[in-house]
Protein backbone atom coordinates (compact mmCIF):
# COMPACT_ATOMS: atom_id res chain seq x y z
CA UNK A 1 0.00 0.00 0.00
CA UNK A 2 1.23 3.10 -1.15
CA UNK A 3 2.54 6.45 1.64
CA UNK A 4 -0.35 9.14 1.09
CA UNK A 5 0.19 12.26 0.01
CA UNK A 6 -0.19 14.76 3.18
CA UNK A 7 -2.88 14.08 6.51
CA UNK A 8 -3.43 13.13 9.70
CA UNK A 9 -0.85 10.38 10.88
CA UNK A 10 -3.01 8.54 14.02
CA UNK A 11 -0.37 6.85 16.36
CA UNK A 12 -2.22 4.40 18.87
CA UNK A 13 -2.37 5.16 22.25
CA UNK A 14 -2.18 1.80 24.12
CA UNK A 15 -1.90 2.38 27.65
CA UNK A 16 -4.08 0.65 30.00
CA UNK A 17 -6.58 -0.33 27.06
CA UNK A 18 -8.01 -3.51 26.07
CA UNK A 19 -7.37 -5.25 23.12
CA UNK A 20 -10.51 -4.20 21.57
CA UNK A 21 -10.49 -0.55 22.80
CA UNK A 22 -7.28 0.27 20.82
CA UNK A 23 -8.58 -1.57 17.47
CA UNK A 24 -12.45 0.33 18.04
CA UNK A 25 -10.27 3.30 18.72
CA UNK A 26 -8.32 3.08 15.52
CA UNK A 27 -11.08 2.83 12.91
CA UNK A 28 -12.89 5.92 15.23
CA UNK A 29 -10.03 7.63 14.22
CA UNK A 30 -9.86 6.51 10.52
CA UNK A 31 -13.23 7.22 10.55
CA UNK A 32 -12.40 10.85 11.59
CA UNK A 33 -10.15 11.84 8.69
CA UNK A 34 -6.50 9.48 9.24
CA UNK A 35 -4.92 8.73 6.62
CA UNK A 36 -1.99 6.52 8.35
CA UNK A 37 -1.80 4.56 11.17
CA UNK A 38 1.14 3.52 13.61
CA UNK A 39 1.06 0.70 15.92
CA UNK A 40 3.10 2.08 18.94
CA UNK A 41 3.05 -0.10 22.53
CA UNK A 42 5.31 0.29 25.06
CA UNK A 43 4.81 -2.62 26.79
CA UNK A 44 3.02 -4.95 24.57
CA UNK A 45 0.85 -7.76 25.68
CA UNK A 46 -0.92 -8.91 23.13
CA UNK A 47 1.23 -7.48 20.06
CA UNK A 48 0.67 -9.97 17.47
CA UNK A 49 -3.04 -10.07 17.66
CA UNK A 50 -3.49 -5.87 18.23
CA UNK A 51 -0.94 -5.75 14.68
CA UNK A 52 -2.99 -8.34 12.81
CA UNK A 53 -6.34 -7.12 14.00
CA UNK A 54 -5.22 -3.15 13.45
CA UNK A 55 -3.42 -4.37 9.61
CA UNK A 56 -7.20 -6.12 8.89
CA UNK A 57 -9.09 -2.87 9.69
CA UNK A 58 -7.02 -0.33 8.20
CA UNK A 59 -6.91 -1.91 4.99
CA UNK A 60 -10.69 -2.30 5.24
CA UNK A 61 -10.30 1.19 4.63
CA UNK A 62 -7.37 1.67 2.34
CA UNK A 63 -4.81 3.17 5.01
CA UNK A 64 -1.52 1.49 5.38
CA UNK A 65 -0.63 0.54 9.05
CA UNK A 66 3.27 0.93 9.88
CA UNK A 67 4.86 -0.83 13.11
CA UNK A 68 7.06 1.30 15.61
CA UNK A 69 10.20 -0.13 16.32
CA UNK A 70 9.92 -3.73 15.70
CA UNK A 71 10.49 -4.85 11.99
CA UNK A 72 10.38 -8.48 13.11
CA UNK A 73 6.70 -7.86 13.56
CA UNK A 74 6.11 -5.77 10.89
CA UNK A 75 7.16 -8.80 8.75
CA UNK A 76 5.61 -11.18 10.80
CA UNK A 77 1.80 -9.76 10.62
CA UNK A 78 2.34 -7.91 6.43
CA UNK A 79 2.41 -4.45 7.93
CA UNK A 80 3.02 -1.82 5.12
CA UNK A 81 6.23 -0.80 6.95
CA UNK A 82 7.97 0.60 9.75
CA UNK A 83 9.06 3.77 12.11
CA UNK A 84 12.30 3.79 13.21
CA UNK A 85 13.89 6.09 16.11
CA UNK A 86 17.26 6.15 16.54
CA UNK A 87 17.82 3.30 18.32
CA UNK A 88 15.90 0.59 16.43
CA UNK A 89 18.15 -0.52 13.83
CA UNK A 90 19.18 0.61 10.19
CA UNK A 91 17.22 1.95 7.47
CA UNK A 92 19.22 -0.38 4.82
CA UNK A 93 18.36 -3.28 6.75
CA UNK A 94 15.01 -2.52 7.37
CA UNK A 95 14.37 -1.88 3.65
CA UNK A 96 16.45 -5.44 3.01
CA UNK A 97 14.03 -7.20 5.37
CA UNK A 98 10.99 -5.28 4.67
CA UNK A 99 11.48 -5.26 0.72
CA UNK A 100 11.68 -2.38 -1.84
CA UNK A 101 7.85 -1.37 -1.70
CA UNK A 102 7.69 -1.06 2.39
CA UNK A 103 7.48 2.44 3.96
CA UNK A 104 9.95 3.36 6.04
CA UNK A 105 9.80 6.50 8.40
CA UNK A 106 12.68 7.93 10.70
CA UNK A 107 12.76 9.66 13.59
CA UNK A 108 15.04 12.99 12.58
CA UNK A 109 14.00 15.09 15.92
CA UNK A 110 15.02 18.51 15.46
CA UNK A 111 18.12 17.22 12.92
CA UNK A 112 17.94 18.33 9.39
CA UNK A 113 21.52 16.24 8.98
CA UNK A 114 19.74 12.97 9.74
CA UNK A 115 17.26 13.90 7.70
CA UNK A 116 19.03 14.43 4.65
CA UNK A 117 21.13 10.89 5.47
CA UNK A 118 18.06 9.20 6.26
CA UNK A 119 16.26 10.15 2.42
CA UNK A 120 19.98 9.10 0.35
CA UNK A 121 19.56 5.21 2.79
CA UNK A 122 16.03 5.14 1.57
CA UNK A 123 13.55 6.18 3.95
CA UNK A 124 10.16 7.32 2.76
CA UNK A 125 9.27 10.00 5.21
CA UNK A 126 11.30 11.75 7.97
CA UNK A 127 9.68 12.63 11.29
CA UNK A 128 10.42 16.20 13.33
CA UNK A 129 9.41 16.98 16.58
CA UNK A 130 8.18 17.03 19.34
CA UNK A 131 7.26 20.86 18.33
CA UNK A 132 5.19 21.20 21.58
CA UNK A 133 4.83 19.76 25.26
CA UNK A 134 3.43 16.31 25.10
CA UNK A 135 2.42 14.06 27.63
CA UNK A 136 3.16 11.05 25.68
CA UNK A 137 6.78 11.89 25.33
CA UNK A 138 7.49 14.48 28.13
CA UNK A 139 11.05 13.86 28.11
CA UNK A 140 11.47 14.17 24.45
CA UNK A 141 14.11 16.99 22.85
CA UNK A 142 11.89 20.23 21.75
CA UNK A 143 12.57 20.83 17.59
CA UNK A 144 12.46 23.97 16.12
CA UNK A 145 9.79 24.94 13.36
CA UNK A 146 12.37 26.60 11.82
CA UNK A 147 14.01 23.07 11.15
CA UNK A 148 10.54 22.34 9.43
CA UNK A 149 10.91 25.40 7.04
CA UNK A 150 14.50 24.17 5.97
CA UNK A 151 13.56 20.53 5.83
CA UNK A 152 11.10 21.67 3.36
CA UNK A 153 13.11 23.53 1.29
CA UNK A 154 15.86 20.52 0.92
CA UNK A 155 13.95 17.31 1.52
CA UNK A 156 12.59 15.65 -1.03
CA UNK A 157 10.85 12.95 0.61
CA UNK A 158 7.06 14.11 3.01
CA UNK A 159 7.56 15.67 6.09
CA UNK A 160 5.93 14.66 9.73
CA UNK A 161 5.88 16.74 12.75
CA UNK A 162 4.97 15.05 15.87
CA UNK A 163 4.82 16.10 19.43
CA UNK A 164 1.92 17.96 21.39
CA UNK A 165 0.18 18.79 18.03
CA UNK A 166 -3.38 19.94 18.70
CA UNK A 167 -5.92 21.42 16.43
CA UNK A 168 -5.42 24.72 17.28
CA UNK A 169 -1.61 24.58 16.59
CA UNK A 170 -1.24 22.42 14.01
CA UNK A 171 -1.81 24.86 11.01
CA UNK A 172 1.30 26.71 11.49
CA UNK A 173 3.37 23.48 11.13
CA UNK A 174 1.81 22.95 7.98
CA UNK A 175 2.18 26.10 6.80
CA UNK A 176 6.28 25.81 8.09
CA UNK A 177 6.09 22.49 5.45
CA UNK A 178 4.55 19.25 7.29
CA UNK A 179 2.54 17.25 5.19
CA UNK A 180 1.53 15.04 7.89
CA UNK A 181 0.40 15.56 11.38
CA UNK A 182 1.07 12.97 13.79
CA UNK A 183 -0.72 12.56 16.59
CA UNK A 184 -1.83 9.88 19.84
CA UNK A 185 -3.24 12.86 22.68
CA UNK A 186 -5.07 14.58 20.56
CA UNK A 187 -6.79 11.46 19.03
CA UNK A 188 -6.83 9.26 21.63
CA UNK A 189 -7.58 10.56 24.77
CA UNK A 190 -11.20 11.29 24.02
CA UNK A 191 -13.65 10.85 21.07
CA UNK A 192 -11.31 9.66 18.60
CA UNK A 193 -13.47 10.08 15.60
CA UNK A 194 -14.33 13.93 16.30
CA UNK A 195 -10.89 14.21 17.18
CA UNK A 196 -9.49 13.41 13.95
CA UNK A 197 -11.99 15.31 12.20
CA UNK A 198 -10.49 18.53 13.63
CA UNK A 199 -7.53 17.97 12.88
CA UNK A 200 -8.51 16.85 8.98
CA UNK A 201 -10.41 20.53 8.68
CA UNK A 202 -6.55 21.95 8.63
CA UNK A 203 -5.91 19.68 5.38
CA UNK A 204 -8.82 20.92 4.00
CA UNK A 205 -8.13 24.58 4.84
CA UNK A 206 -4.41 24.42 2.94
Amino acid sequence: MKFPVRGLYAITQTDNKSCTTIINEVVAAIKGGAVIVQYRDKNPSDALFIAQELLKVCHHHDVPLLINDDIELAKEVGADGVHLGREDGAIIQARKYLGDQAIIGVSCYNSLEQALIAETEGATYAAFGRFFPSTSKPLAAPADIKTLREAKRRLAIPIVAIGGILPSNGEQLLKAGADFLAVIGGIFDQQPEQSAHAYQLLFDQE
